[in-house]
């Protein structure tokens, strides 16, 4: 099949040169834009098998003749740019050379009976994308976000997640109030209190609570769980990365479901 004849930006004062930087390195221009960008062919094929279709591809002019055609032949348009002003709209070290800008998805409602991951102000953005990819491994089809969570359309957490924002319900900026809405019952994650996780009889459906890095889950939070679980730690550390705590939990309720 012949490759359709892509556009060639050679300045730096292209308009959408510039959102697509803003995209890239500023984590809330999606919000403004309406749109999101995937960077790495990693990324976009992730996109690509959950069934998106970009708006628009990028490549480097390096990258162009090399690119496989799944890739190529993707979106409605095709962009293409000399190398030196890809490094410019990079938010990696080493830049990837090809991106995808995706239609932002219009948020739904939460959904009470949905087995949900309960984001309480996590601030890094890798553990962020990181417990999306948990979740979506596991069998969990809603994340729920408080404010002061990082942003979850953001290309770092769109990054750590690899194409697992494709497959859940997200909703971010969500209040108490809101958490109130899920009908299924809330465990919430502790280093001091509740349940050994090995031992605990897990409902499902069910809502995950995953806290603040320093802080941990919220007072009000802890007050609306059902259960409080800890994981066991032989080895004698505090606490847990809260990413890896929620792939322990997340895993523990699949296996349970089984």
């Amino acid at each position: 099949m012949t490759r359709q004849q892509p556009t060639l930006i050679q300045s730096r004062d292209n308009p959408l040169l510039k959102d697509l930087r803003r995209l890239a390195l500023d984590s809330t221009a999606y919000r403004k834009q309406g749109r999101v960008w995937l960077e790495g062919d990693h990324l976009c094929g992730a996109a690509l098998v959950r069934g998106q279709r970009p708006a628009i591809a990028v490549f480097s002019e390096s990258f162009w003749p090399l690119a496989p055609a799944e890739y190529a032949q993707a979106a409605i348009k095709t962009i293409v740019m000399p190398d030196a002003l890809w490094r410019d709209i990079s938010g990696l070290e080493s830049p990837a050379r090809m991106g995808f800008v995706l239609p932002l998805p219009v948020e739904q409602g939460l959904d009470a009976q949905a087995p949900t991951v309960v984001l309480d102000r996590l601030q890094d953005a890798g553990n962020v994308g990181s417990i999306l990819r948990s979740a979506s491994a596991f069998g969990f089809t809603q994340i729920a976000a408080l404010k002061g969570t990082a942003a979850l359309w953001s290309a770092k957490v769109l990054r750590a997640g690899m194409g697992a924002h494709f497959a859940l319900r997200l909703l971010e900026g969500l209040e108490l109030q809101d958490i109130d809405r899920l009908a299924v019952p809330l465990l919430a994650t502790s280093s001091h209190q509740g349940d050994w996780l090995h031992r605990a009889a897990l409902p499902w459906p069910c809502a995950w609570i995953m806290g603040h890095e320093g802080q941990g889950v919220s007072p009000e939070l802890q007050l609306r769980a059902r259960q409080h679980i800890r994981i066991t730690q032989p080895g004698g550390e505090e606490s847990l990365n809260v990413g890896a705590a929620a792939a322990i939990c997340l895993h523990a309720s699949a296996a349970a479901r089984g």
